[in-house]
């Protein structure tokens, strides 16, 4: 099903523009945080600009006795202190955090939305966080939201 025809199911009476984009894999992630920047007029218009994927996504190590693994936990409690303060260099540096990103997420694809959304933020925005947590040990579904103040 079509992202926009989804969004009409559960917001019928909305009249909130929407923009769909994909990522692209031959981009590195500095590219996807400055199409965020570009985004971020079209938010300022109110445009909802929504970003789809997992802060840690490694189905190799998935496991169903519930327990997570402490780097899925180091993972995604850095990329939340680093959304915190708005410091997203770190987050576009792969190198910066070369082990826990290699097994965080064995690809980026995953990845690659929540860099988007964060360069549409500014410093005046506030952040919520709708979900927190790790599933099956290597799933972070970590949602988060900038909104203007």
């Amino acid at each position: 099903m079509e992202l926009g025809l989804f969004w009409i199911h559960f917001f019928p009476d909305a009249d909130v523009p929407v923009f769909q984009l994909s990522i692209d894999l031959t981009k590195d992630l500095q590219w996807h945080f400055d199409i965020g920047k570009e985004l971020s007029q079209l938010r300022d218009r109110g445009v909802l600009i929504l970003g789809s994927g997992n802060i840690v996504h490694n189905l190799r190590a998935l496991r169903f006795d519930g327990k997570v693994h402490d780097w899925a936990i180091e993972f995604d409690d850095f990329v939340k202190q680093k959304l915190d303060v708005r410091n997203f260099s770190p987050l576009i540096d792969t190198h910066s955090m070369d082990r826990l990103m290699n097994i965080s997420n064995p690809t980026l694809e995953h990845y690659i939305p929540a860099i988007t959304i964060a360069g549409t933020s500014n410093s005046k925005d506030e952040l919520f966080y709708t979900t927190e947590g790790i599933d099956l040990g290597s799933l972070s579904m970590r949602s988060f939201i900038f909104h203007s103040a």
